[in-house]
């Protein structure tokens, strides 16, 4: 039997009160894909049937309100939620900075990889950019090389004698590193 290559529109995990900001983004992609975004983020009309409708524009005039009464609940719910969890500028703010403060002070562990430990941080970097604020590879890169235990000097040395570490990328790095 052939695959469907259809994409899958299997609806993000219910929200339980933790990570507001993934499963926004998930659930942005989700509506997406069941094309109600749009229904969800513009307030349109639906003109009224004149005169005597076809079959194919009563069923388009059923399934366009349908779809804006659907929308219509979504949108409340979204608003509710952003409000409760996303917070205002104030709290996103604290959570940057607790996040900043949590990458700041992971150290690999002697029986971690390069893999995990790399893991770790993107997973803390990611948390602040999807709060809006900016956070750049380099800043990665550079607690790596300042941070990697001993058994990675030698292949520290060969970098900075090679590459221009304002230029590395984290991919580069963590390629080399893991090498």
């Amino acid at each position: 039997m052939e695959r469907d290559s259809k994409f899958s529109t299997t609806a993000p995990s219910v929200f339980d009160g933790e990570n507001y900001q993934i499963w926004a983004v998930r659930m942005e992609a989700y509506l997406e894909a069941l094309d109600l975004r749009e229904a969800i983020e513009e307030d349109y009309e639906i003109p009224v049937l004149l005169g005597n409708p076809k079959m194919a524009q009563i069923k388009n005039h059923k399934d366009r309100k349908t779809r804006k009464a659907k929308a219509k609940s979504a949108k409340a719910i979204w608003d509710y939620l952003k409000e409760e969890y996303d917070g205002d500028d104030r709290i996103k703010g604290m959570k940057v900075l607790n996040l900043i403060r949590d990458f700041e002070l992971q150290k690999m562990k002697e029986s971690e990889t390069i893999k995990e430990y790399s893991e770790r941080l993107l997973n803390i970097a990611n948390k602040v950019r999807l709060l809006g604020s900016e956070f750049k590879d380099s800043h990665i890169v550079e607690k790596i090389l300042v941070l990697a235990p001993e058994r990675f000097e030698a292949i520290i040395t060969t970098l900075e004698n090679t590459k221009d570490f304002f230029k590395i990328t984290l991919a580069e790095l963590l390629n080399a590193l893991q090498a």
